[in-house]
């Protein structure tokens, strides 16, 4: 009479199991995509030993990267306390130290398991290049003390050095441009695209002793020697960039003041960028003291000079004017100053460091009209000392400083690099961007992961959720069901048919 019913039974949960189970292997490899697994964070440690103050910045980035340069973005900033490292000449001991209070931030911030293989440099800038020139021994030992101190740390030191004023500018363009989104951007379709070359942002950096120019201008760089060819995401980029030292703002304050001490009969200085009513008394001995000061210190200086301000920005103007050598450019196209080749400015700029520190002081960092910014520096120079000091309380020691800063930013930008009416409204004055400081250590971070080999990635299948989701209930379906034909088999009575 043909099959029980219980072998039909158990030949029929056998077999929609067995199409339940070729189902969901079906799904599991039709329609799969390659998906990478989240890959480990790597860290970066910069020390940027400026002449002033020395600052540590933590960055990281992504273990696979974009055409062999880490996606990096600013982790931790931290100022060393103290001032620049050049200024412990006569203690290098103490200039290491000045580091540890930073360097255990960054340690605290950094896994333990990955600070063995953290790369930690320390890049010093113009006030150690003065050093240099001045006494070469002093700043070997300064180095030598630094290098002690973060090379007894966990972490992978790579050296402390000197850092050229090219590469200072260089590495700083490339920190604008990376925060900014100009150099590569991820877009709408999942992809990383390259903007346009003219879309590129010039760098105009200030430090306390030299200052910095870098972009890209609209035709071939005719000295070689001002330019800089880098490759970042698989494309290569080539700047002009020049740095200028003893142009940094500190440098130009005791400049000019050692300009207008010579030019005075007695000990009474008339300084006309100091405002009216402002008084002080210095030793003429530590003006001369800064390998930037280029005059001859009297053989026996008399006793201390008073210094009283006059405010008078006209005059000003024409003593900074005596900082700068302009007559070198006279008749030769693209000078800038001091014989300097530039080409013409081109493009948006943003300004950083002393730059923005003085106009924000000024209240002019909202991208006001030039005529604006003129006049607003010229009526704060023609205020009282007592003006300043009633609208300005708890002002750090600057403040008789800023009206010479601001004509100073003026005349180099103007009559230095060649802005004028038409440009001027290209430069924005900033001190951050995405978040992130700008100057020249996230630039050096960033050309330093490519020179970490970037680490392949996990690849896993994945489906879409639609797919994924119709595998899981044939799965739980061929489980029933084979459960099912089991249970039948083990618990149907003997005998039934």
């Amino acid at each position: 009479m043909g099959l029980t019913w219980k072998p039909r039974v158990l030949t029929a949960l056998l077999g929609a199991a067995v199409a339940s189970g070729l189902t969901t292997l079906i799904l599991i490899l039709v329609e799969a995509a390659d998906v990478l697994l989240p890959t480990d964070t790597k860290f970066g440690i910069v020390f940027d030993a400026g002449s002033s103050h020395t600052s540590l910045f933590v960055y990281r980035w992504p273990a696979d990267k974009e055409n062999d340069t880490g996606v990096v973005s600013q982790a931790l900033v931290c100022q060393a306390k103290g001032p620049g490292i050049s200024s412990y000449a006569s203690n290098p001991a103490r200039a290491g130290e000045s580091l540890q209070g930073c360097l255990e931030e960054a340690l605290a911030l950094i896994p333990e398991a990955q600070q063995r293989k953290t790369p930690l440099f320390l890049g010093a800038t113009a006030g150690m290049r003065l050093l240099s020139r001045k006494n070469s021994s002093q700043a070997r030992d300064i180095f030598e003390a630094v290098t002690q101190v973060l090379g007894k740390s966990p972490l992978d030191f790579w050296g402390a050095e000197l850092l050229a004023g090219q590469d200072e500018g260089a590495l700083g363009w490339i920190t604008i441009n990376y925060v900014l989104g100009m150099l590569v951007k991820y877009s709408f379709s999942g992809e990383w695209i390259q903007p346009l070359e003219g879309t590129l942002v010039g760098a105009l950096d200030m430090g306390g002793a030299s200052t910095q120019i870098t972009f890209v201008p609209g035709g071939p760089i005719l000295d070689k020697s001002t330019q800089t060819t880098f490759r970042l995401y698989g494309s290569e980029h080539s700047v002009y960039t020049h740095s200028y030292l003893c142009f940094g703002r500190d440098q130009m304050l005791s400049r000019l003041l050692a300009q207008l001490v010579q030019s005075s009969s007695g000990p009474l200085v008339r300084h006309p960028c100091y405002h009216s009513g402002y008084w002080a008394t210095l030793s003429p001995a530590a003006l001369y003291e800064s390998p930037c000061v280029h005059t001859a210190a009297p053989p026996e200086p008399a006793g201390n000079l008073t210094v009283e301000g006059t405010g008078n920005p006209g005059a000003c103007i024409s003593a900074i004017r005596g900082l700068f050598n302009f007559s070198s450019c006279r008749g030769r196209g693209h000078c800038a100053f001091n014989g300097v080749y530039q080409p013409p400015v081109r493009g948006q700029f943003y300004a950083f460091s002393n730059f923005y520190y003085t106009f924000r002081f000024l209240n002019l960092t909202s991208k006001q009209p030039l005529a604006t910014v003129n006049a607003t520096i010229w009526e704060f120079c023609q205020r009282s000392w007592k003006q300043v000091e009633a609208s300005s309380p708890g002002q750090d020691r600057w403040l008789r400083d800023y009206c010479t800063s601001g004509l100073y930013i003026l005349t180099l930008l103007l009559e230095g690099y060649g802005f004028n009416e038409e440009t001027w409204p290209g430069i924005e004055f900033r001190k951050q961007a995405g978040g992130t400081e700008m100057g020249w250590t996230l630039g050096y971070m960033l050309n330093l992961t490519s020179m970490i080999p970037a680490e392949v990635p996990a690849q896993w299948r994945a489906q879409s959720y639609g797919i994924w989701a119709a595998g899981v209930v044939f799965a739980v379906l061929t489980l029933a069901v084979t459960l099912g034909a089991v249970a039948g088999q083990l618990l149907w009575p003997q005998g039934a048919g």
